[in-house]
């Protein structure tokens, strides 16, 4: 709940862009509908990256993008994916959203049973979501792109949109992927963690990240309710 401290915590040192999807990729394939991720990390530190890595591993449609300019985005379960009838990913960024009120009005209550639930920039904003998350940080080895810092807020992403659907393979540098488990359904942490290090050393063949999108062109406010886009 609300206030609680995790239960455990798996701090993992990834090198390259390419094993921070692999690690996300590993979580991908035993996360269960009603999971909720929290995804921390200043611009440009992979979150992208790491929930193309999880749609992957949940089988889900490709073309994962930051939902920067759409707050939301369903990437539908496929049938001839890894997890044929496993849930679909919803893709959230609350970097625009205020509070928890403004989360409620996404309604993001109506898919959260049946779906996976990832949201960027969402802590503070979603615990009251569900009793049990997990929340995701990464962390830079150096500071952010176009000199955003490498912790904390930064500034108003639409003043610095070249840095937010970033290139996967100009982003290979050191990370650290810090993981916590919060109620009941993680109270011991994902054998996909492993103790530290990350599942492979690199993606499968054929399933390298694929490169950012370019921002999509829709504006929405972010206290607006809004339809949330499926890929389709």
């Amino acid at each position: 709940m609300p206030g609680n401290g995790p239960v455990w915590e798996r701090s993992i040192e990834v090198l390259t862009a390419a094993q921070t999807h692999e690690l996300a990729a590993a979580l991908g394939a035993v996360v269960e509908p009603g999971d909720l991720l929290v995804l921390t990390g200043e611009l440009g530190a992979g979150k992208t990256t790491f929930t193309q890595g999880l749609g992957e591993g949940m089988g889900v449609r490709p073309g994962i993008i930051s939902p920067t300019f759409v707050l939301v985005r369903i990437h539908p379960n496929l049938a001839d994916g890894p997890r044929p009838g496993g849930p679909d990913l919803v893709h959230v960024d609350a970097y625009r959203l205020e509070s928890a009120a403004e989360i409620d009005d996404i309604d993001l209550e109506n898919t959260m049973d049946s779906a996976v639930t990832v949201v960027e920039w969402g802590r503070g904003r979603v615990e009251h979501l569900s009793e049990s998350r997990l929340e995701v940080e990464l962390h830079r080895s150096r500071g952010g792109a176009d000199g955003v810092p490498a912790t904390g807020h930064a500034v108003d992403p639409a003043a610095h949109s070249s840095v937010l659907d970033f290139d996967t393979d100009d982003d290979d540098e050191p990370r650290t992927v810090v993981v916590r488990g919060f109620g009941p359904r993680w109270a011991e942490p994902p054998a996909a963690l492993g103790a530290g290090r990350i599942p492979g050393s690199g993606p499968r063949p054929g399933s390298e990240p694929r490169p950012g999108s370019q921002p999509h062109p829709a504006t929405t406010s972010a206290t607006t309710p809004q339809t949330p886009e499926r890929n389709s």
